[in-house]
């Protein structure tokens, strides 16, 4: 499978994945000179631009767009209707008509449309599912995931201080695919209703909670940016309580963040006894070798990726999910802006 990526920082990292996995990654681009060079050395097979348009034209059989976080829905709209299948990271619209016009694209197009969130695929968020597709927990009815950071002020300004940087562009809550695709996933709902509340009201963009009904009537609260104290500066947490069990992946640090704690009462049980047990991801291994945990998502969304453009498999997470996680961001802005008053969600249906 041909394919092209633009944006070589995360763009870089699925790129030789995508190389190490089979693919034949022919053309790269980032309007960023200095990344060139290293995009050259892990892929010495591939053309380097800095035009996005110029892949376009590259004979390719699909892209995968890593560019700025609020600028991908204009490109996969350009390369679906040049029929090249998309695999887009990060969010998938920036707003309601944006996303509409995504998800035509989409349905119009001889290609299709995935999603790169790799955070539905990492092993706890796996092991989680496997428990509640089980019937394990019974109905899912509170749904609790984080993504945070614990870095110094200075660093926290250097991004979100930074007009020049997205992240200094997006609102606060903007960035909340990392949890919200995982609740989605794990429940089959759809998001109907959004409240967002900043943190701490003297520094409001920092770090955000935002409260999701979803239409399976179960609540999602979901935590996003700077805080501190968390086991790694870098961290994803997930947690569902179901009707009659709990299972979420255990803070702490390393290898162990990667295992789930599962606990079910006495009273669903024959033996009138409580049970609780760390359940530990089996190792995800290619070529004979594990791939690092944190990998692991990024490689079966590579992986089903290809699936999709040779096989027909359906997208491991289609467009409209995309687009409704995405807007979720949206919605919780909205709320900000408005007092932290709830937002109903846009009906995608007739999209």
């Amino acid at each position: 499978m041909r394919v092209g990526v633009v944006g070589l920082r995360q763009g870089l990292h699925l790129g030789v994945w995508a190389a190490r996995l089979g693919f034949k990654v022919v053309a790269v681009c980032d309007h960023d000179p200095a990344l060139h060079g290293t995009a050259q050395q892990q892929l010495p097979d591939a053309t380097v631009t800095d035009r996005w348009q110029d892949l376009l034209d590259a004979d390719l059989d699909g892209v995968v767009l890593a560019n700025d976080f609020d600028a991908h829905a204009p490109l996969a709209i350009a390369f679906l209707e040049r029929g090249i299948h998309v695999l887009s990271e990060t969010a998938a619209c920036a707003d309601v008509e944006q996303g509409r016009r995504l998800i035509a694209a989409a349905d119009a197009s001889s290609a299709t449309y995935s999603f790169a969130e790799n955070y539905v695929f990492h092993p706890q968020v796996r092991l989680i599912r496997q428990a509640v597709d089980a019937g394990e927990l019974g109905r899912p009815q509170l749904i609790e995931a984080d993504y945070l950071h614990g870095l110094s002020r200075e660093q926290v300004d250097g991004l979100i201080g930074d007009p020049a940087h997205w992240r200094g562009r997006i609102a606060a809550t903007a960035y909340c695919t990392h949890t919200v695709s995982p609740v989605l996933a794990l429940t089959g709902g759809r998001p109907v209703e959004v409240t967002a509340f900043a943190v701490d009201a003297d520094d409001p963009r920092a770090a955000v909670t935002i409260v999701v009904r979803l239409s399976t009537g179960a609540l999602a609260i979901t935590r996003h940016g700077f805080l501190q104290g968390e086991p790694d500066s870098h961290w994803s947490w997930l947690s569902v309580r179901g009707s009659h069990a709990l299972a979420e992946s255990l803070r702490a640090a390393g290898d162990s963040a990667w295992s789930v704690r599962v606990r079910r009462e006495a009273w669903t049980r024959q033996d009138g006894a409580p049970h609780e047990e760390v359940r530990t991801p089996s190792a995800l291994t290619r070529d004979g070798r594990p791939v690092d945990r944190g990998a692991e998502g990024t490689v079966l969304l590579l992986e089903g990726f290809r699936d999709t453009a040779e096989r027909g498999e359906p997208p491991l997470v289609p467009v409209r999910a995309a687009v409704e996680a995405s807007l979720v961001g949206v919605a919780g802005a909205e709320s900000l802006r408005s007092g932290s008053r709830p937002v109903a969600m846009p009906d995608l249906s007739g999209s």
